[in-house]
């Protein structure tokens, strides 16, 4: 599952270090070798006309200053280099730099997108010891976003409820999910959305674990549920098809148990387990 590895420390400030990882977006795309995903030396940052205030401090793993800069969507790469989005990588760079990639990802599209105040439209300023941008103009200040989203399994005795979501550009059957509302605790979020999506009823909600998912900015937070009531009824804008699913039955396809929360979550509880 993409966890930050132990060996990560985050920073606020920038430092001085033999060993740096650049971590350089254009655009959602990140900046790597053609031949081996390698991040971009100061070679290829020269390439880019990317000097060290162009830089936002990421953190430390192991030995290596990490650090993020952002480019325009379409700026060509350096030679000897391309660009590839985060998912795209899953399963090609090594899963602790890539979860750090995550990170640096969430840094730099905060920093793009808060260039100017969310409130009266003047410049902003980076404040000093926080990942915060402040507008000097009316004090508003604005931190990284981040969105949480619940995700669920509803098991009904040795059966688990699989769905297959409208817009998945996989096409696996998976757990329920989707994000939590304005005001809303994630408990209440379950419930809505699992009646909302299939119109069932669930109760003795557990705790799984939780993930940071980058794509944007989500913190997938995930539970198994015990079915109550209610038949599957299925909100078409959102869900093309859900099926209980129980030992002896045959398994749809499924996420892979790899860096995604929910393959983790539905192999910890499949039939017969």
């Amino acid at each position: 599952m993409l966890q930050t590895p132990p060996s990560f420390t985050p920073l606020l400030a920038t430092c001085t270090q033999d060993f740096v990882q650049n971590f350089v977006f254009c655009g959602d795309e990140l900046v790597v070798g053609e031949s081996d995903l390698a991040l971009p030396d100061a070679h290829a940052l020269t390439g880019l006309g990317l000097g060290a205030d162009d830089f936002l401090p990421v953190g430390m793993l192991g030995q290596a200053y990490c650090r993020v800069a952002w480019l325009p969507k379409g700026t060509p790469a350096p030679g000897g280099h391309q660009t590839r989005r985060l998912r795209a990588l899953f399963g090609a760079l090594d899963e602790g730099l890539l979860a750090v990639a995550g990170r640096a990802w969430q840094i730099a599209e905060w920093a793009r997108t808060h260039r100017f105040c969310g409130a009266c439209g003047g410049p902003t300023t980076h404040v000093a010891g926080e990942r915060c941008m402040r507008c000097p103009a009316c004090g508003h200040m604005a931190y990284p976003r981040i969105s949480p989203a619940m995700m669920v399994l509803v098991r009904r005795g040795p059966q688990i409820l699989l769905a297959r979501h409208t817009n998945s550009p996989t096409q696996f059957f998976t757990a329920l999910a989707g994000f939590l509302e304005a005001g809303e605790s994630i408990e209440e979020a379950i419930h809505r959305e699992v009646f909302e999506e299939v119109g069932l009823q669930v109760r003795d909600l557990r705790y799984f674990a939780s993930q940071s998912w980058p794509f944007p900015h989500s913190l997938m937070i995930a539970f198994t549920a015990e079915y109550v009531g209610g038949e599957i009824r299925l909100d078409d804008n959102e869900i093309a098809e859900a099926v209980w699913v129980g030992p002896g039955d045959a398994m749809p396809a499924i996420p892979p148990r790899g860096l995604s929360i929910a393959g983790h979550l539905i192999e910890a509880h499949l039939p017969g387990r």
